[in-house]
């Protein structure tokens, strides 16, 4: 159908043989095809992922930004530095430092602080 687009992938067969990587668009003369510029923006209608065009490389799915605000405030920003454990005190409490542990390898393992050495 005239309009639709699809993005090429790398061993395309029929029509879009010598094409990889292009985006394809059918117009009422047939395929068209483009070879994309760096920094093109696609979205994958079927699960609606971003798809960039970085460094001669389709990359999917993955979102780069200096600051992510919901409702005007700031949630997530440059990346921390590292957290100490819980240790020391006159009073231990096990399962608090427990949960603590998991929170801090928790932030560590989604890259929002750095890991300890």
């Amino acid at each position: 159908m005239a309009g639709q687009c699809y993005l090429v992938g790398e061993a395309p067969s029929g029509d879009w043989i010598g094409n990889a990587g292009a985006i394809a668009g059918y117009t009422d003369g047939g395929w068209r095809f483009v070879a994309p510029p760096e920094g093109a923006q696609l979205l994958d209608r079927m699960t609606g992922e971003a798809i960039v065009r970085r460094g001669g490389i389709w990359e999917t799915g993955i979102v780069r930004a200096r600051e992510v605000q919901v409702g005007g405030q700031a949630v997530l920003g440059a990346r921390q530095p590292s957290i100490a454990g819980p240790e020391g005190g006159s009073v231990i409490d096990a399962e608090a430092r427990s949960a603590i542990a998991a929170m801090i390898a928790a932030m560590e393992a989604h890259g929002l602080v750095a890991t300890q050495d």
